[in-house]
């Protein structure tokens, strides 16, 4: 059965909401891995040679995941290289998965800034919220 470009714009929206929660806690969802399956496949599916590091940092984030054991620099890493490449890849996308690619990526790059200095993001958040 081929993807719909639905089916593709369902699972960024899935992966965009579970990196904008609390990461260890998503970390921990069995639904997480699966969310990052599908997406390698997805990238896969769409078979552009310019998104191959894309798939390469994916199974690697999945495999440190599954592995149980959390390295904030490594996952940070992961998710930053993730964010300027899936930024970079939404001229690829068409129509309204084009905003779904960018907004996955802006979300993969404050992931990334969360587990890095998870406190300048804490205080970040705080100034956003008292200015609204």
């Amino acid at each position: 059965m081929e993807k719909t470009e639905v089916q593709n714009q369902v699972h960024l929206d899935a992966a965009t909401t579970m990196l904008t929660g609390n990461l260890q806690e998503v970390a921990s969802h069995a639904g997480f891995d699966n969310v990052l399956q599908r997406w390698i496949q997805d990238i896969k599916d769409a078979n552009n040679p310019e998104l191959h590091q894309v798939v390469v940092d994916l199974q690697e984030l999945k495999a440190h995941f599954g592995s149980g054991t959390y390295d904030k620099d490594v996952i940070g890493r992961l998710l930053g290289r993730l964010g300027e490449n899936t930024v970079k890849a939404a001229v690829f996308a068409e129509g309204n998965t084009k905003p779904r690619v960018e907004k996955l990526g802006e979300a993969l790059l404050a992931a990334a800034k969360q587990v890095q200095h998870p406190a300048a993001a804490a205080e970040q958040d705080f100034q956003n919220n008292s200015e609204a």
